[in-house]
């Protein structure tokens, strides 16, 4: 595979504006996910806000990875172990404390699962708080609760100017100790020094043996820039600002609009040609979709016939130790949906419309069935497949038709 990784911003990118993740990014991501390209969520939240997208997105089965906290910590989603963090010195804490008080301004910061603040009515951190599924903390003495290194600490505010204010002067005074930068127009972050999405992802990359002309990075936000310029393609999203549009290869649709899907179906889907997969990679990226669980493996492959086969075992046999008749079908759809696959133009895809099959014996548990898929007709916008299913003495077990659509990409 040309790319190994691709590396996804969340909130604005990979999530539509009511923090959703919609069903045709999804599909696509389990897609590219199966192809054997790994997933990176990196976010600005914190690890715990991130867990369920990624779980979601299965990408403890895949081998994936959460880059939370703008780059302070890269999580492995397989192993459930941390890979990399950085902290804030616990001894800067009275000084970034004393100076909220002296502006006005609310300060949290994170711990696990829950948020830890002497502003606990603060809507802004309230909001936080149930957009990562959080626990609030309030307390009444920050210094003493504040007992830990914290990956980064927030201040709230709604007069930008004066928040613009402190962040100007604390670029200066904290320079090369604390890195200090707006992620909303009422929230101004504090991170330990060097802690960015882009020299994050570079650690992880050395980790991987990753090159970065293997790796697509998509955001939308001035806090993903390192990111996208770090990657062989950077892509922008829709709705991302000028200054992000302008450091980017190209862009794709809003966040509104599926934009991350509408990439990867442009930088990815679109260069993959089925024929040039081998059938041990095709049956290894399946290891976690349908086929996969089935026990379903890949034989053979051309334009005009697919070949593949099934274990009758306790995945696929009825209650009373026969080939059920379910998975008979779900075997030919797959044969006949690489089939159509290997066939399709670039900027085409196959979407299964029709399957009928005709059961005239049984295999028994133990036994292995065979598929043999024949392409019958090859239209513009369809394509019918006759696929046989034999036992492993060659006795005809089914006889299944299936009608596959072909549409245009959009």
């Amino acid at each position: 595979m040309k790319y190994k990784l691709l590396v996804l911003d969340v909130d604005g990118t990979l999530l539509n504006e009511k923090k959703e993740l919609t069903p045709g990014t999804y599909a696509a991501l389990l897609k590219v996910q199966q192809m054997g390209i790994r997933l990176v969520l990196a976010s600005g939240r914190p690890t715990h806000g991130v867990l369920p997208i990624a779980q979601a997105l299965e990408l403890d089965n895949y081998g994936g990875y959460i880059m939370s906290y703008n780059g302070g910590q890269i999580f492995n989603t397989k192993t459930g172990t941390l890979l990399f963090e950085k902290r804030i010195n616990p001894e800067m804490i009275p000084y970034l404390h004393k100076k909220a008080k002296k502006n006005n301004f609310p300060i949290f910061t994170y711990q696990h699962d829950k948020i830890i603040t002497d502003t606990p009515d603060n809507m802004h951190i309230q909001r936080e708080a149930q957009l990562n599924g959080m626990q609030i903390i309030g307390v009444n003495n920050f210094l003493e609760a504040v007992d830990f290194s914290p990956c980064k600490c927030m201040l709230v505010s709604d007069d930008i100017s004066s928040l613009t204010g402190l962040e100007n002067h604390w670029k200066k005074r904290l320079n090369g100790v604390l890195d200090v930068f707006p992620s909303e127009t009422y929230f101004l972050e504090v991170v330990p020094t060097g802690i960015n999405k882009g020299d994050t992802l570079s650690f992880l990359l050395d980790h991987l043996n990753v090159k970065t002309e293997e790796v697509i990075a998509i955001g939308d936000g001035v806090c993903d820039i390192p990111m996208l310029q770090l990657a062989g393609i950077g892509i922008a999203m829709g709705n991302a600002n000028d200054a992000v549009k302008s450091c980017t290869d190209y862009m794709t649709l809003t966040n509104e609009e599926e934009g991350v899907a509408a990439a990867i179906e442009k930088t990815i889907l679109a260069e993959v040609r089925a024929t040039q997969i081998p059938l041990a990679e095709l049956n290894a990226r399946a290891k976690h979709a349908l086929m996969g669980n089935l026990g379903i493996q890949y034989t053979y492959a051309s334009e005009d016939r697919v070949e593949a086969t099934m274990p009758v075992d306790v995945r696929t046999r009825q209650p009373f130790g026969i080939l059920h008749g379910g998975a008979t079908l779900a075997l030919a759809e797959t044969v006949a949906g690489l089939g159509s696959m290997i066939i399709c133009k670039p900027d085409e895809i196959v979407v299964g419309m029709q399957v009928s099959g005709n059961h005239m014996s049984s295999a028994s548990e133990g036994d292995t069935v065979r598929a043999v898929g024949t392409i019958i007709h090859k239209g513009r916008s369809s394509h019918v497949w006759d696929v046989n299913i034999y036992t492993s003495t060659d006795k005809l077990v089914s006889s299944v038709r299936v009608v596959n659509s072909v549409i245009k990409k959009r």
